[in-house]
């Protein structure tokens, strides 16, 4: 009777103990999963950050007009594809409403797999401008 009490009680300290190394992997992962913000700045013409390298996961786009004269965007496409066709274009990571003048707007959260991107306004309008997702 005590072997399988003893046989219970180890059984059971591993269940508690793989439960709780499971959990912590779930609260690292979502540590991990935090959304991160990307500032970008627009002049007329052109964004002053020529290109930018990220790491994997989940942003959202900051698009500041800076004295533009006019409403701008932000168009993010993967390296390849023809950023002339919308059907091309992240479409979450399209600022929520174009961006007035002196202001500063947001994307919804884009999530970024490793890979090459162009980003551009096509409203102010700039050239294609390089993201790089490692």
């Amino acid at each position: 009777m005590k072997k399988v009490i003893s046989i219970l009680v180890i059984a059971l300290t591993f269940t508690v103990i793989g439960n709780a190394q499971e959990t912590m992997k779930k609260d690292t992962m979502m540590k991990d999963d935090k959304i991160k913000v990307v500032s970008l700045e627009q002049t007329k013409g052109a964004f002053t950050q020529e290109s930018i390298t990220l790491a994997e996961g989940s942003y959202v786009f900051e698009i500041s007009n800076n004295n533009v004269g006019h409403k701008v965007g932000f168009v993010l496409v993967p390296k390849g594809k023809d950023a002339s066709k919308p059907e091309n274009h992240i479409k979450t990571a399209y600022v929520t409403k174009a961006v007035e003048n002196n202001t500063k707007g947001t994307s919804k959260t884009t999530n970024l797999a490793k890979g090459e991107y162009v980003y551009f306004c096509p409203l102010n309008p700039t050239p294609q401008y390089t993201l790089i997702v490692k």
